[in-house]
């Protein structure tokens, strides 16, 4: 009985611990703003966004974040700007490096999933994103 009880609490503790090697996964695709989180605790709701960023990384974990605005159209419009982002994974976190020509900043992945990302960056401000929904006005 020992040996059940000591399996069943592994696979309990490993199943509901957190594990960010499983969250670049969840990386790719369209994200929107849901809402961001302050360090004083005040939280901003994005009813609305006017940008959509794109996240596209490849099996080396390297690739860019991109900022896309919705037409009525169903597609985009873009200029050729992008982020460069490499994915790292240090000290039981993924993190997300970012490159322009004009800065270097680093987020860290708190959560991932089909449906949403949360991220922190280094002012401790949290960001969670939303999978991007296309509006269907037909």
């Amino acid at each position: 009985m020992k040996p059940l009880k000591f399996l069943l609490v592994f696979i309990l503790t490993y199943s509901c611990s957190n594990h960010p090697e499983m969250y670049s996964k969840y990386l790719n695709g369209y994200w929107e703003i849901e809402n961001v989180t302050f360090t004083n605790g005040q939280v901003k709701a994005y009813n609305y966004n006017d940008t959509v960023d794109y996240i596209e990384v490849n099996d080396s974990l390297i690739g860019f974040r991109k900022k896309l605005k919705p037409n009525f159209k169903g597609s985009f419009e873009t200029s050729d700007d992008k982020e460069l982002l490499r994915v790292v994974f240090e000290n039981d976190s993924l993190n997300l490096y970012y490159e322009t020509p004009f800065s270097k900043w680093k987020e860290t992945v708190l959560e991932a999933s089909e449906t949403h990302l949360k991220v922190i960056n280094a002012n401790k401000v949290v960001y969670l994103y939303k999978k991007y929904e296309p509006l269907d006005l037909y």
